[in-house]
Parts: C-alpha cells; sequence; structure tokens
C-alpha cells in the first residue's frame, strides 16, 4: 500500500474531513455533469436527452 492511501484511509476515520470530501466530490460530480451537458447543447443533441441529462442532475441533486 503506498503512502497516499494509507493517509488518506487515515483521513477518513475522520467525520469532519469525511463530510468535506464528500462535499466536494459531489460540487465535482456536478460541475462534470454540467459541462458535458453544455457540450451537448451546443453540438444541438436531441430536446429527449438533453432534458434526460437535466433530470440526471436533478436527481444527483435531491439526493446528494
Amino acid at each position: 500500500m503506498n503512502i497516499a492511501t494509507t493517509y488518506l484511509k487515515k483521513q477518513l476515520s475522520s467525520e469532519e474531513f469525511k463530510y468535506a470530501f464528500m462535499e466536494e466530490k459531489i460540487k465535482l460530480d456536478i460541475e462534470y455533469q454540467l459541462e458535458e451537458l453544455k457540450t451537448d447543447i451546443q453540438s444541438d443533441k436531441n430536446h429527449e436527452e438533453l432534458i434526460r441529462k437535466v433530470d440526471s442532475i436533478e436527481q444527483y441533486v435531491m439526493f446528494a
């Protein structure tokens, strides 16, 4: 096991770190999904596909 993995496991035992880590992961996931949606809009994807992606982001936000 490398040093980074050991350090991360140690940090994840802290509730404060775990919460901050998950919060940042959720932000990055949403940011990625929004960029993907923007690209799809710019490339004129069909409306049904765009709505599905918006619904997917909405569901992700509601359960995050």
